[in-house]
């Protein structure tokens, strides 16, 4: 019999790629992830890794097991919740993973209301960006992501079953007292001298911020990187830079900043991704359904 908990292993293993990450997410020592593969390796009686150098790769087999296990892992979870309440009433844990602008506007409001109807279900809610919650959605680390179909540099795949939920605009972002702080579309190219606050390097919105700028024949003067929105507010309010950032980022309530629409519109479209495979489970359901019917977000179905 093998060991969902190692086939678990083995499917991050897959996604993450090393050991050394695959300890990591799952609190374990390097060297107690490789005696747990090894012990599967038993199970089932099939050389599932090998050896390149210092790094470990999935053989045939190993990546054929990795890849039916997701499929497996997500029948047991169904089968469970089924036997917690044969489906009838949502219930059990759904981990969802949202990026940090979608955790205030749609998700906490969310698990609000869930909380309120379905006392027997956990959301567990965790800030991933859309760099980081389709790798976890993949392996099993969560059930369901709020992130966004433009990621270029990581595409969702027909793996994945999409519910859309917004469209979001990107706006430049500056000092209110600025006389960029006007009114009407803007041309980039007339901010190629200003400083720039930038989110992290190879994050989605470093990533479109860069390409935005090179698109209008400037290299961006970066004068600082922060991974929370609400750092670059705070910099951009203290007149020190000014930024790129999605619309649903910038809280006009807390921060005095203008917004301007760029004279190429770009938005990006916000949407739910469960794993295709099996019908989602009743929990997961009610989940993705709260999503969908939040009445406070201006933006849904735009």
């Amino acid at each position: 019999m093998m060991n969902p908990w190692r086939l678990r292993l083995l499917s991050q293993l897959d996604t993450l790629g090393t050991i050394r990450a695959v300890a990591q997410a799952a609190s374990m020592s390097p060297s107690s992830v490789s005696q747990q593969l090894a012990v599967l390796e038993a199970e089932t009686r099939t050389q599932l890794l090998e050896r390149t150098g210092r790094r470990v790769r999935l053989t045939s087999a190993g990546l054929i097991l990795a890849r039916r296990a997701r499929a497996i892992l997500d029948h047991m979870e169904s089968v469970e919740a089924e036997l917690r309440g044969f489906g009838e009433e949502p219930a059990g844990l759904v981990r969802l993973g949202a990026f940090q602008s979608a955790i205030h506007t749609m998700a906490v409001p969310a698990v609000t209301r869930l909380a309120n109807e379905y006392p027997h279900l956990d959301v567990e809610l965790v800030q991933l960006e859309p760099h980081e919650s389709m790798p976890a959605l993949r392996s099993g680390d969560a059930d369901i992501i709020i992130t966004t179909t433009d990621f270029d540099e990581l595409p969702l795949g027909p793996d994945l079953d999409l519910v859309p939920l917004a469209t979001d605009p990107i706006l430049l972002v500056v000092p209110p007292g600025q006389p960029a702080a006007g009114r009407g579309p803007v041309d980039l190219a007339a901010y190629a001298d200003e400083p720039w606050a930038f989110d992290m390097p190879q994050s989605y919105m470093a990533n479109l911020a860069l390409r935005l700028c090179r698109q209008a024949r400037f290299e961006p003067r970066v004068v600082c990187r922060f991974s929370n929105y609400m750092m670059t507010l705070q910099h951009v309010e203290a007149g020190l830079s000014i930024a790129l950032l999605p619309g649903l980022a910038v809280d006009r309530r807390r921060y005095r900043v203008a917004t301007r629409e760029l004279a190429t519109p770009v938005t990006r479209t916000i949407t739910a991704a469960i794993r295709r495979g099996s019908p989602p489970r009743a929990a997961v359901r009610a989940v993705l359904h709260v999503l969908r019917g939040n009445p406070d977000l201006p933006l849904l179905g735009q």
